[in-house]
């Protein structure tokens, strides 16, 4: 059986040895030690402290960071400062080769616009040369190599140019010149030989036909450098000359001897001509081969150079930009891993003295809410800002009653919160619904209102006549009815039937006029009818209204004017035009005038005018004329559908153009514009328009 320190003895007692700690209790312990001695530091200076640290570190590392790209940026500028010399040395290269071949263009083909290239381009050049040299340390003594080559190269074009005068000076003074004076003598030996059958004329023939052999090859050869050409216009030229003294012994006077001698003169000037133009060749040809070609070999040799060295450099620059970037690495990682660590080190001590505290706090705060109001609450005794805490925990603890009573009469306050606005929902669908039936209820107003006194009048009287029949009824019921009753209700039956159907048949064509917005096309017939007569038969129906309402109508209409159109549709619309004036052009029994004219407008229309000198139309009223239920005589008779079906009818029946001019004060004037002839619709395109204008 194992023993204890209670089976120990007292006088073992003494020599027991005391319990040691352990480490990690010890490290507890020198936790606990550091914890009390920070906490003695207000919160703020911790937190500051660690926020200082940070900023040091922030500091430290922006310093090593601008220090870093400093170096960054002249190594940077270094590899840009080489690369834009790259760039000028490719665009150097770039132009010499189009300068080489700007040159040869012009050698082969010299014309002011290739010239006026070349010029453009040699100056490019040179500025590049004149601007890069002294900006570009880097190409300062390569460029100095390049400029005189490049100096060299152009001045190769000038000599060439001079060159190129020369041979063509040569070419006509020492070739065309001859050969000119040469076909002249020719046509003087050809004249004094007179007649084909003289002796000289087959010597002669083959002289001629020789210089002309000679011309062309001289020309091929001039044109094209061709050798073979220059050989055979030599050759030629000797046959001219071998051909003299044979045609100078068969000469038959003394004119053609001196011409054929001279010919021989000019011969040999041809001759010596073509020589002479072959040497300004070969110097051409030397030049464009050493003083062109090979300079600009000479400068893409030159530029390949310094294009290795500046590739070189490039190298080097890149070579010191990745040594920079690494040795800015490695310093900003040693030195961030440095306050890493005393950052970790410092927060985790600051983060211990403040978050044991408030777990404390938490647990006791915990312990309040779950109703356990016995909880003590530590710390109270610190003099940091947790002390504070934990005393404010502790009034917490004194008002958590007051809280929880605060609270349901919060929720209470919410339920009913919740109740007040779903009545309010509930009134603002209301409201909505409210502006719906108003919007609705003045959309119905201008169809109602018109309809609504004929139908109550015409409702009105059927009450009455319904009454009065049982009256009489009940009279018949009664007994013997007198005659004068019965006459009585024969004449009341018969004033109630007139009235009913006056209101009636006004209630009629009232709801006729507003179905009449949309119009149907094929309620008439499509027929030919002359515009003269028709336009007289619809003005004598109209014409008691009009003499009634003390209004003059003038038509001026020229006969033959044949319309193939709906004469119903263009008899509503005078009609109502007609009306409308009486109406509303001359109010209050004013007198005037209606006039209707019209006129051919070209072979397919025909232009129609009715214009009256009543009182016109503000601008307000001329914008909404043709508006649907726009009306100024709202109440008083006025549907405002009037002009509306006028300008259906026109648009879409007549199938033309209707516009309106008016001022007040100043009359109105309407002007359609119709075709003469109507597009015929078939019976089922006009009842399927018929009824989309219905539902429109």
């Amino acid at each position: 059986m194992q023993s204890g320190p209670a089976d120990l003895t007292p006088g073992q007692a003494s020599i027991v040895p005391q319990p040691v700690a352990s480490p990690a209790a010890a490290a507890d312990r020198r936790w606990f030690d550091l914890e009390r001695l920070v906490r003695a530091v207000p919160i703020r200076w911790r937190i500051l402290s660690i926020a200082v640290l940070n900023t040091g570190v922030v500091i430290v590392l922006a310093g090593l960071i601008w220090n870093g790209a400093v170096a960054l940026g002249r190594a940077w500028d270094e590899v840009r400062e080489v690369r834009e010399s790259d760039a000028v040395l490719v665009l150097l290269e770039g132009e010499a080769g189009r300068l080489q071949n700007l040159i040869h263009r012009y050698i082969n083909e010299p014309g002011p616009e290739i010239l006026a290239e070349i010029l453009l381009v040699r100056e490019a050049v040179l500025g590049t040369l004149r601007t890069r040299r002294p900006a570009d340390p880097m190409l300062a003594n390569g460029m100095e190599r390049l400029a005189g080559v490049t100096e060299k190269f152009l001045d190769g074009f000038g000599e060439l140019r001079a060159v190129q005068s020369a041979i063509t000076r040569v070419y006509e003074d020492e070739v065309l010149r001859p050969a000119r004076e040469m076909a002249g003598l020719y046509s003087i030996v050809e004249g004094a030989a007179g007649r084909r059958e003289a002796l000289i004329w087959p010597a002669l023939g083959k002289s001629r036909d020789a210089f002309t052999a000679s011309l062309v090859a001289a020309n091929a050869y001039y044109l094209s450098l061709d050798s073979s050409a220059a050989a055979e216009a030599r050759r030629n030229l000797e046959t001219i000359e071998r051909t003299i003294p044979v045609m100078s012994d068969l000469a038959s006077e003394d004119m053609q001897r001196a011409a054929l001698e001279a010919l021989g003169q000019r011969a040999a000037a041809f001759r010596r001509g073509l020589s002479a133009l072959a040497e300004r060749f070969a110097t051409r040809t030397h030049l464009l081969r050493t003083g062109i070609d090979g300079n600009q070999a000479s400068m893409i040799s030159t530029i390949d150079t310094l294009q290795k060295e500046m590739r070189g450099r490039e190298a080097r620059a890149q070579a010191m930009l990745e040594r920079t970037l690494d040795a800015i690495y490695r310093q900003v990682v040693l030195v961030a891993t440095g306050f890493l660590i005393a950052i970790l080190v410092g927060a985790a001590v600051v983060t211990r003295s403040i978050r044991n505290p408030l777990r404390e706090l938490m647990a006791a705060m915990h312990a309040i809410v779950a109703g356990h109001y016995g909880q003590v609450v530590r710390s109270t005794r610190e003099t940091d800002e947790i002390g504070a805490m934990a005393r404010a925990v502790e009034v917490f603890r004194e008002n958590a009653i007051a809280k929880r009573q605060a609270e349901n009469d919060l929720r209470a306050a919410k339920e009913n919160a919740e109740k007040a606005l779903a009545e309010l929902r509930t009134a603002q669908k209301s409201l909505i619904d409210a502006e719906k039936l108003a919007a609705l209820g003045g959309l119905v107003a201008g169809v109602a209102h018109e309809v609504n006194n004929p139908v109550g009048i015409s409702l009105t009287v059927a009450s009455s006549l319904v009454r009065r029949s049982e009256v009489f009824a009940d009279e018949i019921a009664k007994g013997p009815l007198r005659r004068s009753k019965l006459d009585d209700f024969v004449a009341g039956t018969r004033d109630a039937a007139q009235q009913l159907v006056a209101n009636l048949h006004r209630a009629g064509e009232l709801i006729q006029s507003f179905k009449q917005v949309a119009v149907d096309r094929s309620h008439a017939e499509l027929r030919d009818f002359d515009l003269r007569e028709a336009t007289e038969q619809i003005a004598a129906s109209v014409r008691p209204v009009l003499r009634k309402a003390q209004l003059a109508l003038t038509i001026e209409v020229p006969a033959g004017i044949v319309m193939d159109s709906y004469p119903g549709s263009y008899g509503q619309v005078l009609t109502n035009l007609f009306l409308n004036s009486v109406a509303h052009g001359f109010p209050d029994g004013r007198t005037g005038t209606i006039e209707v004219r019209a006129r051919p407008l070209g072979p397919n229309h025909v232009e129609i005018i009715v214009a009256d000198d009543g009182a016109g139309m503000s601008d307000d009223v001329r914008r909404r004329a043709f508006d649907p239920f726009f009306t100024t005589r709202r109440g008083r008779g006025g549907t405002g559908l009037g002009l509306h079906i006028i300008h259906s009818l026109v648009t879409q029946s007549l199938g033309g153009r209707l516009t309106l001019d008016t001022a007040l004060g100043h009359g109105t004037t309407f002007r359609m514009v119709l075709p003469r002839r109507v597009a015929r619709i078939d019976g089922a395109a006009a009842a399927l328009q018929t009824t989309d204008q219905a539902h429109g």
